[in-house]
């Protein structure tokens, strides 16, 4: 029997399964048990949605620890949030839960005296299937028990996978916490070049080491999928991809090994950063470094549902940039539009209240039509180029197109047919955007401001039941055209530019930092709650006759991920006309660095 949410094509490859499930059951007795050992499909049979706490705290990038009180509280936020209509299948308790000492067998006191019993009770008296974060082979924040130590490599903080006594182990450790009710396993912090003094001391190549942990690791995880049919499996850090920045080529330089989907249902893409296109409002770059990566590891084979952006979290830690709910609408849509089947809230929910979720629930029972299909598709250009690009799903009863505009200027973009058999588009209708500049729909074509996010519905997505209104909080030019600004170097770090004052509207200043043989060169300057704020770290100033003039900017935050642009901008009311307006900026980079400079007047 198949759901009526699977794809034609997903249908065709479960019924297929069975058959070939019937026909084994007429060979031999030894091939049928062989057959019960094989583990049931790893792709996912309907999108699902996650909880995930992390950013409700933060012990990488900030300071605020993993508690049991953390823990419960968010618990209740979910609980109420579900009575409102907002759907949560699974929740997962992230990072750094455990004993240091304890081999993932015993949880971290005193912040859990009483272990996670209770948390896993109010889970599953819930109808929530509670999940658990393990660092796949490495320690951090953890030290090696004895069974561990014949593992280790010759640093001492990361286990081979396939030498050793820790993979066994390991897999006892997730067998153990399965049969306690977990059913969603969560792997970061892979170190699949781990290898113990023995393997180094036999000359075995990095790349020999590599295939040995990888395929240890894929066949132990085989195996307990095979026992343990409910498990979901996530990968995170450490299974290939790049995720520090926007403007790597491809392929990846570590390759994203596809045959991990044998026993992973998702793959992540990097948790959220600005991506390297300029864009004035902080957030939206956030938006288009998820977008963008979703459109790489499509590039490298992955299908849309097992891609999890990782592209949206609320909360009030470094890791999140203390985003709080800044423009949050925009970035939930997009995570839900990607196509991914996991879509997950990272945060504190206890942000999330009244009207915005009812909002919440209403984005979902739409994509979760959308993506229950299977037909959703990118379109468009790449992200990190700044090309106008998209995500689209389709249904019998019509369409929607999640649209963006990541460059400085008013750009078109056709939304296409998505399918074959796909009806007639016929009359759309905006059912969400920016505020400020208006989108303009005519056939299959949309006009977007610079920098701008929308939603067009087709056919019963037409209706005003999913409009879900104007995001406030990110406001488009109405107008944008470049200014000739002659920027110069004027020192180590930094460059000048002098030029008229605008007489309306505001000038917008854009800074790019770069290599000396011109690629993008982000600088990080560390997290909360040692990092610095990168607005002194790239710091753009405006004089006029010496008179220090007020330069907006949304950049200046502590950001553990790294930066490589500045945007600010200048008001009109703030200058004095017919004096010129001198410009500074200087970057704070010890590298060797080239910046360039870039300029538009823009009308809000």
């Amino acid at each position: 029997m198949t759901s009526s949410n699977q794809s034609p094509v997903r249908a065709a490859s479960l019924q297929a399964i069975l058959a070939c499930a019937a026909l084994a059951c007429t060979f031999a007795s030894a091939s049928s048990a062989r057959a019960q050992t094989e583990p049931p499909p790893a792709e996912l049979q309907a999108p699902i949605s996650v909880y995930n706490n992390w950013s409700s705290y933060d012990e990488l990038s900030d300071n605020i620890p993993l508690t049991e009180k953390l823990a419960m509280r968010e618990l209740d936020e979910l609980l109420r949030l579900k009575k409102a209509g907002v759907r949560f299948d699974y929740y997962m308790m992230d990072a750094f839960w455990f004993d240091p000492d304890g081999g993932y067998r015993t949880w971290r006191k005193p912040d859990w005296p009483n272990g996670p019993d209770a948390w896993i009770k109010k889970c599953q008296e819930n109808g929530i299937k509670p999940g658990m974060w393990f660092e796949t082979n490495t320690l951090v924040k953890l030290k090696p028990v004895p069974a561990w130590k014949d593992s280790l490599n010759k640093d001492g903080w990361a286990m081979s996978l396939s030498e050793g006594g820790y993979l066994p182990d390991f897999m006892d450790v997730l067998q153990y916490w399965y049969d306690r009710g977990i059913r969603m396993f969560k792997f970061d912090f892979a170190n699949m070049d781990a290898a113990t003094p023995a393997d180094d001391a036999a000359h075995l190549s990095k790349a020999e080491i590599k295939e040995r942990n990888v395929d240890a690791f894929r066949e132990a995880l085989r195996k307990f999928r095979a026992k343990n049919p409910e498990a979901v499996l996530i990968a995170f850090n450490g299974y290939g991809g790049s995720f520090d920045d926007t403007f790597s080529p491809m392929p990846f330089k570590d390759p994203a090994d596809l045959r991990w989907l044998s026993v992973f249902q998702m793959q992540y893409t990097g948790d959220p950063r600005p991506g390297d296109v300029p864009e004035n409002n902080f957030w939206r770059a956030m938006d288009i470094y998820s977008d963008h990566s979703v459109r790489r590891f499509e590039q490298a084979g992955f299908p849309l549902e097992r891609i999890d952006s990782t592209g949206f979290m609320v909360g009030k830690t470094g890791t999140i940039y203390y985003r709080a709910m800044h423009a949050w609408k925009g970035a939930y849509i997009l995570m839900m539009a990607r196509g991914g089947w996991v879509n997950t809230v990272h945060g504190n929910l206890e942000l999330i209240q009244g009207a915005d979720a009812l909002w919440m629930a209403r984005v979902q029972k739409l994509f979760f039509e959308l993506q229950g299909r299977g037909r959703i598709r990118t379109f468009g250009g790449i992200p990190g180029d700044a090309e106008p690009y998209g995500f689209g799903g389709v249904t019998t009863r019509g369409a929607v197109y999640v649209v963006m505009n990541p460059g400085q200027n008013v750009s078109t973009i056709k939304l296409p047919m998505l399918a074959p058999d796909q009806p007639a588009l016929g009359i759309g209708r905006i059912q969400f955007r920016d505020a400020g500049f208006v989108p303009r729909l005519a056939g299959n074509q949309i006009k977007l401001g610079p920098g701008q996010m929308a939603m067009v519905g087709f056919g019963a997505y037409a209706s005003p039941l999913y409009n879900f209104g104007v995001q406030t909080d990110v406001v488009i030019p109405r107008t944008i055209e470049p200014v000739q600004i002659s920027f110069e170097p004027s020192g180590t770090g930094s460059i000048d530019a002098s030029t008229e004052p605008p007489s309306h509207g505001v000038l917008r200043i854009i800074i790019q930092e770069m290599t000396p043989d011109g690629h993008l060169r982000r600088t990080w300057a560390g997290g909360p709650p040692n990092g610095e704020n990168m607005g002194k770290v790239f710091a753009l100033s405006a004089t006029q006759a010496g008179r220090p003039i007020p330069i907006d900017i949304n950049y200046d935050k502590i950001i553990w991920s790294g930066l490589s642009w500045a945007v600010g901008e200048i008001d009109a009311r703030d200058v004095t006309p017919g004096i010129p307006l001198k410009i500074h900026f200087h970057s704070s980079e010890k590298d060797p660095i080239t910046l360039k400079g870039t300029a538009y007047e823009v009308e809000y």
